[in-house]
Order: structure tokens, then C-alpha cells, then sequence
């Protein structure tokens, strides 16, 4: 199988200094694309003086990660396209794994490898951890993270598993059913197109896979911190449209309801801890949505029922009421 790895930049010049030469290192069955964002670092010119066998994609805008990909992919011809965030860390055959998936599994779309904590290499890391999960009310959960609750890696997950979504921190996918899907979602701009896509991909009958047996070390964080509160604003947003997308007709209204008056909780709960600008974030996300509400609503595909729910109603009331902080404590 022809494979790509594509790893998208934004001034990040200090960010491949650093992890590019593991990529090299460990990526020999693959080519090795660098797709800049418009970086004003000096990124390119970097590039080109020090790794000059890396291809360099020049995108004409910054448009966050959905457009970033859409636009640094188009051209590629790679059955196989592993998107990777700049500030991982690979291992030592870390991309065999996934392929094996691929070819036996041909139902697979998409695969992510286990991702460990760069800072804390005995622990997952929160974007992505051993593969993820929704509830009913579109809360993103991992196998290893629930919430900011993160395990330590004990050999507990490496399993190969089915799973709902893979992280965009290293998401592997089918270059054809990439395009099928008609990419990721540009109005997300950044934070859980991911999830949008896989959710797509599941509705269209395929399967999402975690390669348990492939590990990578991510820093996280790098462009968002958890503590901006522009962070805050995709999260919360974005959540609306992927509810809004992909919920099944009969439960799109409950659902919707539900999760609005959850977040408000949610905003009130900042306004409490004194985090003012991430209150107001909440409620920014909320003006977005009602805003942009006709344009998403048009984007639906008329979604199966019942597709895209994991075997829990909410993992809020599982973590804060129940008191359950790992995914192995979860009821079937």
C-alpha cells in the first residue's frame, strides 16, 4: 500500500526541528509531506535548508486544520494518508501496525495508534488516547480519558479495537473514502472535524479501527492550550454542529436540548471557578450556532438511527455522579 504522511505546519518551525527527524527516522515506507498553513516563521525556507528530501505543500491560507488538509490533500495520489500533528514524537514501526489493519479489514476507513503523553510517557494523552467515543449527547470520551481524568498505561489497551473516532492528532485514512467523504468540514475550522468525519464514515457503513500495537508521544496543546479560551469557544461549538449533522431525526430535538442546557451548566460552572472569558466563550459558541444553524442544518445526510452511540446514555452523569474515572468501569 502506498502511503503519506502528511503533517500540517503553522509556525511551527521549532516544532519540526524538534520531532521531524523521528518522523524520518520511522516513516521509511512512507513519503513524508509537510503542508504549510501560511507560516510567517520562516518554516518553508527552514525546510528547504535542512530536510530537503521532505515535500513541502504550500497552502495559500491559514484555514485551520479542516481547510489545511482539505486543500494539502487534494493533490495526493498515497492510498494510504497519515495525517500527523507536528509536535509527535513516532516509535520504531510505529505505521506497520495500521497498514496491517488496511489490508486485511478493507470495511476499515480510518486508523489511529495508541498516543502517549510526550511530558509523561507512562500515560495516555488527552487528544485521542487508545481511540475514542461519543455518549448520547455528543461528549467525546477515549479509551485511557474521560474527561481530564487520564490513565496510566499499563498494557490494558493493546488490543486492536473498534472504535467511533480516531484523533486528528495521527489519523490514518483511506486517501478514496477521504474524498468520498468530501473531507473534513471546513466550518469546524479546528478541534472535532475528526470526530465529524468519522461519524460520517460510520453512517456510510465503515468502520473506525485503533492499532494498539502502533504508539506515538504527543506534546498536545501545541497551537490551543486547554486554558485559551478560543479553545473553549470550537469545543462547545463545534459539538452543536456535530450534533446537528449527524443525530438520527428522531432524536435530533431531545438531544439538542439536552446538550444546550448541559452547556449552560457547563458556563455556569466557569462563571463559578471565575473563568470569565471561557463563561462567555460558552455563550459565544451558543450565538455562533443559532447563527450558522440553517447553513449546518442543510449538511445532513439523513443519518441512520442509532448510529454513532457508544454503549453509554452520558458519561457526565458516569463521571460526576457515578464516580466512574475509567473506561474499563464503564456498564455495558
Amino acid at each position: 500500500m502506498t502511503t503519506a504522511v502528511v503533517i500540517l505546519n503553522w509556525n511551527g518551525k521549532a516544532l519540526l526541528k524538534k520531532f521531524l527527524p523521528s518522523v524520518i527516522a520511522h516513516s521509511r515506507e512512507a513519503n513524508i509531506y509537510v503542508a504549510d498553513n501560511a507560516s510567517t516563521d520562516g518554516s518553508v525556507n527552514f525546510l528547504q535548508q535542512n530536510f530537503p528530501d521532505v515535500a513541502i505543500i504550500q497552502n495559500k491560507q491559514n484555514g485551520g486544520y479542516a481547510k489545511g488538509y482539505n486543500d494539502a490533500l487534494m493533490g495526493l495520489e498515497e492510498e494510504i494518508l497519515i495525517l500527523l500533528n507536528s509536535d509527535i514524537e513516532v516509535t520504531r514501526d510505529w505505521i506497520k501496525p495500521m497498514l496491517e489493519i488496511f489490508k486485511n479489514e478493507p470495511e476499515v476507513a480510518a486508523v489511529q495508534p495508541k498516543i502517549l503523553d510526550y511530558n509523561r510517557k507512562k500515560h495516555f494523552e488527552y487528544a485521542g488516547a487508545a481511540g475514542g467515543y461519543i455518549d448520547k449527547y455528543g461528549y467525546a470520551f477515549c479509551r485511557g480519558r474521560i474527561f481530564e481524568e487520564i490513565e496510566e498505561d499499563h498494557g490494558q489497551y493493546n488490543d486492536d479495537a473498534e472504535i467511533f473516532w480516531a484523533s486528528g492528532a495521527c489519523l490514518a485514512i483511506r486517501n478514496k473514502l477521504f474524498i468520498k467523504a468530501r473531507g473534513f468540514d471546513e466550518d469546524f475550522f479546528a478541534h472535532q472535524e475528526e470526530i465529524d468525519l468519522c461519524w460520517r464514515l460510520n453512517n456510510m457503513g465503515y468502520k473506525i479501527k485503533y492499532a494498539g500495537k502502533s504508539a506515538i508521544f504527543h506534546v498536545g496543546g501545541a497551537t490551543l492550550s486547554s486554558i485559551n479560551p478560543r479553545k473553549t469557544f470550537y469545543n462547545f461549538r463545534n459539538n452543536l454542529y456535530l450534533l446537528l449533522k449527524n443525530l438520527p431525526s428522531s432524536k435530533l430535538i431531545p438531544v439538542l436540548l439536552m446538550r444546550m442546557l448541559l452547556d449552560g451548566v457547563a458556563a455556569l460552572r466557569f462563571l463559578g471557578q471565575g473563568k470569565f472569558n471561557h463563561f462567555f466563550a460558552v455563550f459565544q459558541a451558543h450565538m455562533d450556532f443559532y447563527s450558522h444553524f440553517s447553513a449546518i442544518k442543510s449538511k445532513r445526510k439523513n443519518p441512520p438511527a442509532g448510529a454513532g452511540y457508544f454503549r453509554i446514555k452520558s458519561i457526565v452523569s458516569s463521571y460526576f455522579l457515578a464516580g466512574k474515572r475509567k473506561f474499563t468501569e464503564l456498564a455495558d
